[in-house]
């Protein structure tokens, strides 16, 4: 199958050498795509220098707008699957291919890769994991299955999910409100245990209050996502 990796990026460009080299060498066949979303420091440049395709966003559109400028590439340029990937280096390459398995297998239409489903080393800040239980309490009450990591940026989506979410995908924080969609339009989701890092550069953007916005905002999100109609 034809993969394209997907590394959405604004202003990593301490971690991307690092995560470039990491992708080349755990996934030697997968096509990797920077969208770089108008970042102020040297990511476009530095991603260029690793020779991947680059895509430069005018300016900075967020995570949602980034993330589905790279399915809308991978849409174009006909690829069966899309891994999203982060530029801060906290992804491992090594477990793309867990994610990769089911989806060869015709298991599921996104695999998501969990932080929470077997114990692992990986710490998370309290007013994190409070967000991530409160999500994963509603989503797996509206989807009817177990959901242990909502926010989990790292997923792989086959070719159908790709059109889809080239036409549908939210802004701003999307992992939560994305998964919804996707419930509605009968989309399978599986999520298998991985293994992450702490940040190796960039800042996170989550503070304590950035938090209690984003809990607020995404629990208003996931209710109209409910009520209003997607194709």
């Amino acid at each position: 199958m034809k993969v394209l990796v997907i590394v959405p990026a604004y202003n990593e460009e301490k971690s991307l050498p690092g995560v470039i080299q990491d992708l080349r060498e755990s996934i030697p066949l997968a096509d990797i795509l920077v969208v770089n979303d108008g970042s102020k420091d040297a990511t476009s440049r530095v991603a260029r220098e690793t020779a991947v395709s680059v895509l430069d966003l005018p300016f900075n559109l967020g995570i949602g707008g980034a993330v589905q400028s790279g399915y809308l590439y991978a849409l174009r340029n006909n690829y069966d699957i899309a891994v999203q990937f982060d530029g801060d280096g906290q992804h491992v390459g090594k477990e793309i291919i867990k994610l990769l398995h089911p989806l060869e297998a015709g298991a599921a239409d996104m695999v998501i890769g969990s932080r929470f489903l077997i114990p692992s080393a990986y710490n998370t800040p309290v007013f994190r994991s409070v967000g991530i239980w409160i999500f994963s309490f509603v989503l797996s009450r509206v989807m009817g299955t177990s959901v242990t990591d909502s926010t989990s940026g790292f997923r792989a989506a086959n070719r159908s999910v790709i059109e889809f979410f080239a036409r549908n995908y939210p802004d701003d924080y999307p992992e939560v409100e994305s998964l919804v969609l996707l419930h509605k339009v009968k989309k399978r989701m599986l999520e298998v245990p991985v293994t992450m890092r702490g940040r190796t550069g960039g800042k996170s953007s989550i503070t304590p209050l950035r938090s209690l916005y984003y809990m607020t905002k995404v629990l208003i999100a996931v209710l109209i996502d409910l009520m209003k109609k997607v194709r």
